[in-house]
């Protein structure tokens, strides 16, 4: 059997980084993504992977912290830099062949976003990280991994987080939740679920990009998801 998807898009938070602990990365579970990871890219599929950086600083709220909105977000870039170092390690202890791309300059660790460079790596087998969200402040890392998605052609979006798909009430606190197998943007925007924020989640509408949501620390269920295996839930 071939893969469905031949280029993905894979939206990791960065709290998923953490494992149990309460804050920074875990990195057992750093090596665990990695193999999950290797097992897709091992099938001939070409990935790309944009992750937030709440592990490490969250700077959306002013009137907490008491730091300025803008200078807060880039605070929050430069986390996600850090996760997305994080990762690359541990992908290439496995074996894989990486590139780090920033939004934001800074040659020493990671090269400039460009592209059409993202697209070339990616057809050579490079698992491409994406760091430092768009580079502007006020967009989150979920508009990054819509925007990238979009830019370098992706089939899909997969949002691996800790629940099996989306539901019509929170399943941690309400056992009667229902899952949904398939849901149209429409019915996601008309039940406000929020799976994305509105700018990421319209950009995948207005440019047809389904995104799948699925549970991340399930083993083996990223491999499920690009095999066409029926793994959380399918928005499109």
């Amino acid at each position: 059997m071939q893969p469905v998807y031949k280029r993905i898009l894979l939206k990791l938070s960065g709290e998923s980084l953490m494992g149990e602990n309460s804050f920074g990365i875990d990195p057992a579970m750093v090596s665990r993504y990695a193999m999950e990871i290797k097992s897709v890219v091992d099938l001939g599929v070409e990935v790309a992977i944009v992750i937030g950086g709440g592990n490490i600083y969250r700077g959306m709220n002013e009137s907490e912290t008491g730091i300025e909105r803008a200078h807060g977000d880039y605070m929050g870039m430069l986390a996600t830099v850090i996760n997305a170092m994080a990762i690359q390690a541990m992908l290439e202890k496995q074996g894989m062949y990486t590139r780090l791309m920033s939004a934001i300059k800074m040659e020493q660790l990671a090269e400039p976003y460009v592209r059409r460079r993202a697209m070339r790596h990616l057809e050579k087998n490079r698992v491409v990280i994406f760091g430092a969200g768009t580079g502007n402040p006020y967009f989150t890392t979920d508009t990054a991994g819509s925007l990238r998605a979009i830019e370098i052609s992706a089939d899909v979006i997969l949002k691996g987080t800790r629940v099996n798909g989306i539901y019509n009430a929170d399943p941690e606190k309400d056992p009667t939740a229902k899952k949904f197998e398939t849901m149209s943007f429409k019915q996601c925007i008309d039940m406000n679920l929020k799976i994305m924020d509105m700018t990421a989640f319209t950009l995948c509408m207005e440019n047809s990009l389904p995104i799948i949501v699925f549970d991340m620390n399930e083993p083996g269920n990223l491999k499920r998801v690009v095999m066409g295996e029926k793994v959380g839930t399918l928005v499109k």
